[in-house]
Order: structure tokens, then C-alpha cells, then sequence
């Protein structure tokens, strides 16, 4: 079904690629390639079935963890607050950049010819961006709110009212769709008609561009200075909220000040491990394969299994908030039985 619905996403690219673009003499030789070939993470068959384990206990603990934090941030009022609102919209963005090659990654495992459509090629590059543009956003939003938390704790509930949360949340999908947009316009228009081997678990811009049977020079770097843009802003952003914050913890010294240390640490763990692999990525687009694909994994497996367990275990309210959550199922469980 996935498939099928894909296949109508992008049907009426595929056509409109050929309207624009007609065959040069070169490509007329070549058969305009429909699939590609995905190397996946390694080429030896004795680790398949390793890989496979281990990475689906990985994404079984990145969904457990974040629909858990979802779970519980829902269900107790206590939780009803800006940054736990957002901590819960962020496991979700966590949920779907994990699933959006994860699943095909690990189902590969298993088979020897890992191929991909062109239509499914499409639509990993527009979920890719669509999920990390809003992530990126997202964390900008959680440093806005502890930036009026700790400097400005008497407008702090006018400022982060229900509505306003709302509203950034709105703005990093959006954000998110402008950016994948503007991504997949450098892509559906170039010619594949030689090679069609990614290697990659997963295929993403900088790899379609080398892949294509024209010079992409200026539209790599339009892509670099699309997602450079995005992630360098983002990153400054937090860097300067951050830097704010931390001096204004550091003047004060009273308890509360404490906990604002402890919070603060799991956010700036948090964004050094998502923007890091990223900016490397598409900033600094001079790294090798090799790293290419572990960075890659960092950002699309590590990340969002490190951030349930980043927020929750430096987080006391979250801690309680979960025992609290587990008692009551031990006991709807136990009467249940009864």
C-alpha cells in the first residue's frame, strides 16, 4: 500500500520530467535508470543477520522510548506545560526520522538485491528533510522557552501561553515542508541514465547528485547553501539563546538555578548530537562515504534513542511522572486479573 500510495505521489514528477527535459544524444543511448541499488551498511553477508538484530531492537527501543515520553507527558497534568508539550512533539519528529529509513534498512538485511524505486527514492528525500527541517525548528523553539523560563520567569506563562505553543509547532512543520520543497526541486528535473548504485542504507541529496548524467556542480552547491542555511541559522539561534541562558544562570545561585543547570545540559546534549552530524554533512560536504553512512546512522538511529533517555534520566519530573505512569497500569493490571 505504501508503495502503491508513493507511486501516486509521484507519478505526475516523473511525467513532467520528461516534458521538460528532452534526451540529448548522449542520454539516448541510455536507458533512463527506474530503480536504484542501496549498498545498505556493509557488503558482507556473515554480518546481515547481526545488523539485523541489533538495529531491530534499536528501533524498537526509539519507538518504545518516545511513544512512552508521549505517553506520559499526555497523561499526567502535571506535564501540561511549554516544555513538555514540546518535548512530546519533538519524540514524535524523533519517531518518524527514525522510520523513514530504518524500516527499509532492516528489511533489507535480509535480502540480497536491496533495490529502491525512483518514486521511493523521491519520497525519502522529502521525508528526510520534511522530518530534520522540523526537528530543527523544534529545538530552536525548546531553547526560546527556556530562554523566557529563566530570564524572563514572570511573563513566562503569558509568553508560552497554549496558543503560542501551538503556533511554533505549526511553524516547524511548516518550515520543515518549505525546506524539503525547495530540496526536491533540485532533484525531480536532473537525468539518471548510468549508474544506480547508493552507498547508503538510504538515499539522500548528496548522493542523487553524483549519481546524475549531467555536470551538478551549482546545483550541489545550491543544496549545501539550502541546508547549510537551515542548519547553520538553527544552530547559531540555539548557540545564542544558550549563551544567554548560561550567563544568567551563572549570576544566580539559588536552587531553582540548580534545576535550570540540570535541564539545560540535557538540551545542549540534545543539539550537539542532532545539528552535529548534520552541519558535517552538508556544511562541510568534503567527507567521504564511509562517513557519510555513520553519520548518517548517527542522526537516523542514535539521536532519537538518546533523547528519551537524555531528557528522562536528568529529569526528576519525568522520572515520577513515569513510576506514577507504571504503578497505574500495575494496578489496572492486577484488578484486571482479579
Amino acid at each position: 500500500m505504501l508503495s502503491t500510495l508513493i507511486d501516486i505521489c509521484f507519478s505526475h514528477i516523473q511525467v513532467t520530467k520528461e516534458k521538460s527535459f528532452p534526451k540529448s544524444m548522449n542520454e539516448t543511448n541510455h536507458s533512463r535508470v527506474t530503480e536504484f541499488v542501496l549498498l545498505g551498511l556493509s557488503n558482507s553477508q556473515e554480518l546481515q543477520p547481526f545488523l539485523f538484530l541489533i538495529f531491530s531492537l534499536l528501533y524498537l527501543a526509539i519507538l518504545l522510548g518516545n511513544f512512552l515520553i508521549i505517553l506520559t507527558v499526555s497523561s499526567d497534568s502535571r506535564l501540561h506545560t511549554p516544555m513538555y508539550f514540546l518535548l512530546a512533539n519533538l519524540s514524535f519528529i524523533d519517531i518518524c526520522v527514525a522510520s523513514f529509513a530504518t524500516p527499509k534498512m532492516i528489511a533489507d538485511f535480509l535480502v540480497e538485491c536491496k533495490t529502491i524505486s525512483f518514486n521511493a527514492c523521491l519520497a525519502q528525500i522529502f521525508f528526510v528533510h520534511l522530518f530534520t527541517g522540523s526537528e530543527m525548528v523544534i529545538l530552536v523553539s525548546m531553547a526560546y522557552d527556556r530562554y523566557v523560563a529563566i530570564c524572563k520567569p514572570l511573563r513566562y506563562m503569558t509568553v508560552m501561553s497554549r496558543h503560542v505553543c501551538i503556533v511554533l509547532v505549526l511553524i516547524s512543520w511548516c518550515v520543515g515542508f518549505i525546506h524539503t520543497t525547495s530540496q526536491l526541486a533540485f532533484t525531480v528535473h536532473l537525468p539518471f541514465c548510468g549508474p544506480n548504485q547508493v552507498d547508503s542504507f538510504f538515499y539522500d541529496l548528496p548522493l542523487v547528485t553524483k549519481l546524475a548524467c549531467i555536470d551538478t556542480y551549482v546545483v550541489s552547491l545550491l543544496i549545501v547553501a539550502d541546508s547549510g542555511f537551515l542548519s547553520l541559522s538553527s544552530f547559531l539561534l540555539l548557540v545564542l539563546s544558550y549563551t544567554v541562558i548560561l550567563i544568567t544562570v551563572r549570576s544566580r545561585s539559588s536552587a531553582s538555578m540548580a534545576k535550570a543547570r540540570s535541564t539545560l545540559t540535557a538540551h545542549i546534549t540534545v543539539v550537539t548530537l542532532f545539528f552535529g552530524p548534520c552541519i558535517f554533512i552538508y556544511v562541510w560536504p568534503f567527507s567521504g562515504y564511509s562517513v557519510d553512512k555513520v553519520l548518517a546512522v548517527f542522526y537516523t538511529i542514535f539521536t532519537p534513542i538518546l533523547n528519551p533517555v537524555i531528557y528522562t534520566l536528568r529529569n526528576k519530573e519525568m522520572k515520577a511522572a513515569m513510576s506514577k505512569l507504571r504503578s497505574r497500569y500495575l494496578k489496572s493490571g492486577q484488578v484486571l486479573r482479579s
